[in-house]
């Protein structure tokens, strides 16, 4: 398809690792970890018990409108990264409103923490009373309600995808279309999760929790830890970007979809390989001018071996480095790829590769080089987000450097 080029012009971010854009560049370049101990369940009864929270998040700092009580946490989440990315991108907040735009956020959980307390209030109130404004917090579609109450945006579709770890990247690859397309004006797309205890039990019931950190590509690999945040891009036509002057991050290239119609949890060579090829070829690029990828990595067995084999079906015996940001910030979820193209989009302004952190020895059925503890600086002028999920979803965005 060709059309409109399109332009990131602004990014919100809410991590372990730091919130607003320039912090959590600052904790990528510096390869610092969010993992810390669990505080928003009671993990008693479980033998792991680390996480990647977000602290020192608090929503009044961001939200203007919106209540920040009448939010759930991944609202909070979503309407923040979002006011940030509309401030990263110094765009005038009237002249959206006035537009035709998109709000797509992809999640996992939604509002389940949320519903994790009103199941455990209802447990406790033998009267069976229910508090309506939590119940009201519960549904995924408010993510995207969030952002457009919080910034005033009426003349919006909202979109929600729930296609688990890799909605992010399905989620901005709505946003792409849109302004390709030119059905939209702009586009504020993501993703955003936060912690509960529904997804920890889930993967703990299959043994993935790692005790203490998340080491991706290791042979000493012990699984995920699960974790929270959202990242929101402000997507503009490149030709209106230009003419207002904006700051322009990186150029999303395209998207590439698939499904590996094979399991629930495990991941598939072929199917992962082809999302990777649909992408290239939406984009236009050969696998040879791609400089980086930043890969799902999720530091299971199962996902780095996998992944690692579906990379070198499409790349060859000398693949790009790949790196895994879930050694940062654990596994968040709906946000991750989200995380990962807001983190791919800096790493080709600022001019460097975050580090896979964590790492002691690369496993050898994992041939690639994640770039081990420490950044590196780089010259990049293609990047590619790897999204893959539970259900075989498999979503790939690629972006380029502004030019």
């Amino acid at each position: 398809m060709t059309g409109r080029r399109v332009a990131i012009t602004g990014i919100g971010v809410v991590s372990s690792i730091g919130i607003g854009a320039g912090a959590f560049r600052d904790g990528l370049r510096a390869g610092c970890s969010g993992a810390r101990p669990i505080t928003a369940f009671d993990t008693t009864g479980f033998d792991r018990t680390m996480g990647c929270e977000v602290t020192g998040f608090d929503p009044a700092d961001w939200l203007r409108v919106a209540d920040p009580a009448a939010l759930g946490r991944a609202g909070q989440f979503a309407a923040a990264a979002a006011t940030m990315a509309v401030r990263d991108a110094e765009a005038d907040l009237d002249r959206l409103r006035a537009g035709h735009g998109l709000i797509s956020m992809g999640t996992t959980d939604g509002g389940a923490p949320t519903l994790e307390r009103l199941v455990a209030a209802d447990l406790a109130d033998e009267h069976g009373h229910r508090d309506p404004l939590l119940a009201a917090q519960v549904p995924a579609a408010r993510l995207g309600l969030d952002i457009a109450t919080e910034l005033g945006l009426r003349e919006v579709e909202l979109c929600t995808l729930g296609t688990a770890c890799s909605a992010g990247n399905y989620a901005i690859g709505n946003g792409f279309d849109a302004i390709r397309s030119g059905e939209a004006d702009f586009a504020l797309c993501g993703g955003a999760d936060a912690m509960c205890r529904l997804t920890f039990t889930s993967f703990y019931r299959l043994g993935t929790i790692s005790p203490d950190v998340c080491r991706p590509f290791d042979a000493d690999r012990q699984g995920i830890l699960t974790g929270e945040g959202a990242a929101v891009l402000l997507l503009e036509p490149w030709e209106t970007a230009v003419a207002r002057g904006a700051r322009i991050h990186a150029e999303l290239l395209g998207y590439g979809l698939s499904c590996d119609a094979y399991h629930q949890v495990a991941p598939e060579r072929t199917g992962i390989a082809l999302g990777m090829t649909r992408a290239l070829a939406n984009a236009g690029i050969a696998p040879a001018q791609v400089d980086l990828i930043s890969a799902h990595g999720t530091g299971t067995k199962a996902n780095d071996v996998t992944e690692t084999a579906a990379i070198r079906e499409v790349f060859g015996a000398r693949p790009p480095r790949t790196i895994s940001l879930k050694s940062m910030l654990g596994h968040t979820m709906g946000a991750a790829t989200a995380l990962s193209v807001a983190a791919c989009a800096l790493a080709i302004t600022e001019g460097f590769i975050p580090p896979t952190i964590n790492h002691r020895v690369t496993d050898p059925d994992c041939p690639i080089d994640c770039v081990p503890n420490t950044a590196v600086p780089a010259r990049l002028r293609v990047v590619q987000s790897n999204g893959l999920a539970f259900g075989g979803n498999n979503a790939i965005v690629l972006l380029g450097a502004a030019s």
